[in-house]
């Protein structure tokens, strides 16, 4: 085949300049392109046949769905931690049949399904795992179905679970940075103050006991401003206390940023924010709920470290009162939860616009990870991208397709060139995960999911006239 004719075996003869499309240098470059395409496939005849998802137990549980085609391709998409499958196998029945390339179409098709924080779990896991079947079937990587990258590797920053004692928590930190990462986060709250006299001030009683409250300590499951907890002079202290001791065993040249303070009044967070201002934390993470912009301005004006959230919202339009009234430094959207891949890209592009930079929280197996990855690579203003699994040791085992160990010396993650998210389910290590949690592989691997298949609802948000047949003639 000369180059006229493999120019216009791919749509890209005499005409493309016109066009607007692709220009080859030459003819191994185009014969590189070729060779991506999947001629097995083709894309305008590809439909959805079948929803199934696996469950993956790890640092956070989520579940992963697959979705089947008429053509023999498998697209992948995650159901964010501690969501239920629900959110997604409700959804089978609107997507079957439908062609996956058409991925903007199918989300907003979806969107009304899905919700603020979890909930939006299946809607997103269906948008993921559309970007991946499009970019296998077109062969071509996700990031450039977005529009391109703006780097060719993501900065990792690392989750760390608290210990109450901080020297170990100093420790537990500088050992990650000697593995690599160059940017770190550590929980600071509450519960570090659970077991210091004097420490803090709250209501009594059965609602606030103490030890039964979980993930920081108090009041999980009651909004900031109506726990009544207050922290002493006493319990600033002790926190300033730990951080200090943390900062000096861990350095001063790298970030560290913090999360997890528990559900304090906007008073509080302000006094806590001012008590941290010294240690030039990166930044200060859902202080508060996110629901609360005008809240955020007031610890914004009253200190003097970065503020962030953002995991929790769906959609850019939730973003908006934050950007619009600049009350947080940094947003934060999770890809499972803001809308998917080019939901969140907007997210980010919106943000820019508002001066506001844009990390990502993730908290999944290593397919979230790929999808966080594709979209940070086309998004200008990323920052960096949260990584939970640094202590799971099979965690890179469940995927193939990218080079291992996933991250280099220098903390990063290299973005993948491959069509789609460029990774693929490894089935023996996700069974073998699964049996190593005392679950039954065979029963959770992909199972049937037929009973789903003709969910049926009215879904339309707006009237619509019957279907009146016009009467008979005289």
């Amino acid at each position: 085949m000369n180059r006229r004719e493999l120019l216009k075996s791919l749509g890209l003869g005499t005409a493309a300049s016109v066009a607007g499309l692709p220009q080859f240098s030459s003819l191994e470059a185009a014969e590189e392109v070729r060779g991506r395409v999947n001629t097995n496939s083709e894309p305008s005849k590809l439909r959805i046949t079948d929803l199934r998802l696996v469950p993956m137990i790890g640092e956070m549980r989520s579940h992963v769905i697959r979705l089947e085609t008429n053509q023999g391709l498998c697209g992948y998409g995650e159901v964010r931690d501690a969501a239920s499958s629900t959110y997604a196998l409700m959804l089978k029945s609107r997507v079957l049949g439908e062609n996956p390339c058409h991925v903007d179409r199918i989300f907003r098709k979806l969107k009304q399904f899905g919700g603020h924080g979890r909930q939006a779990g299946g809607v997103v896991a269906i948008e993921m795992a559309c970007w991946d079947l499009a970019g296998k079937a077109w062969g071509v990587p996700c990031w450039q179905m977005l529009g391109g990258k703006f780097r060719d590797k993501i900065r990792l920053y690392v989750d760390t679970p608290t210990r109450r004692n901080p020297q170990e928590m100093g420790q537990r930190l500088k050992e990650r940075r000697e593995r690599g990462f160059s940017f770190l986060k550590m929980d600071i709250g509450l519960g570090l103050l659970r077991d210091v006299e004097g420490a803090l001030t709250y209501p009594h009683g059965p609602a606030s006991d103490l030890s039964r409250q979980s993930r920081g300590g108090f009041s999980q499951n009651i909004r900031h401003p109506f726990t009544g907890i207050r922290i002493t002079d006493k319990g600033l202290a002790a926190l300033q206390t730990y951080v200090r001791q943390v900062r000096d065993t861990v350095g001063w040249d790298i970030p560290i940023a913090a999360d997890h303070f528990g559900h304090i009044g906007v008073e509080d967070a302000i006094k806590l924010a001012q008590t941290l201002d010294p240690f030039n934390l990166a930044w200060l993470e859902d202080l508060i709920p996110w629901d609360y912009p005008d809240d955020y301005v007031r610890i914004r004006d009253a200190c003097k470290t970065p503020l962030l959230t953002g995991e929790d919202i769906y959609l850019k339009e939730g973003f908006m009162p934050l950007f619009e009234k600049k009350a947080i430094a940094i947003c934060h959207p999770d890809l499972a939860t803001a809308g998917g891949l080019l939901e969140t890209k907007k997210i980010g592009d919106l943000a820019m616009e508002h001066g506001i930079n844009m990390a990502m929280h993730m908290a999944g197996s290593p397919i979230l990870l790929l999808a966080s990855v594709h979209c940070a690579a086309a998004t200008e203003n990323f920052l960096a991208l949260e990584f939970h699994d640094a202590d799971t040791a099979y965690y890179e085992s469940l995927v193939d397709g990218i080079p291992k160990p996933f991250m280099d010396k220098d903390g990063f993650i290299p973005v993948p060139d491959s069509p789609g998210l460029g990774v693929t389910l490894n089935e023996d290590a996700v069974k073998d995960m699964l049996r190593r949690n005392g679950r039954d592989p065979e029963k959770l691997y992909f199972p049937p999911s037929n009973e789903w298949n003709q969910e049926r609802s009215h879904d339309r948000l707006w009237s619509q006239y019957p279907n009146i047949k016009s009467a008979p003639s005289a």
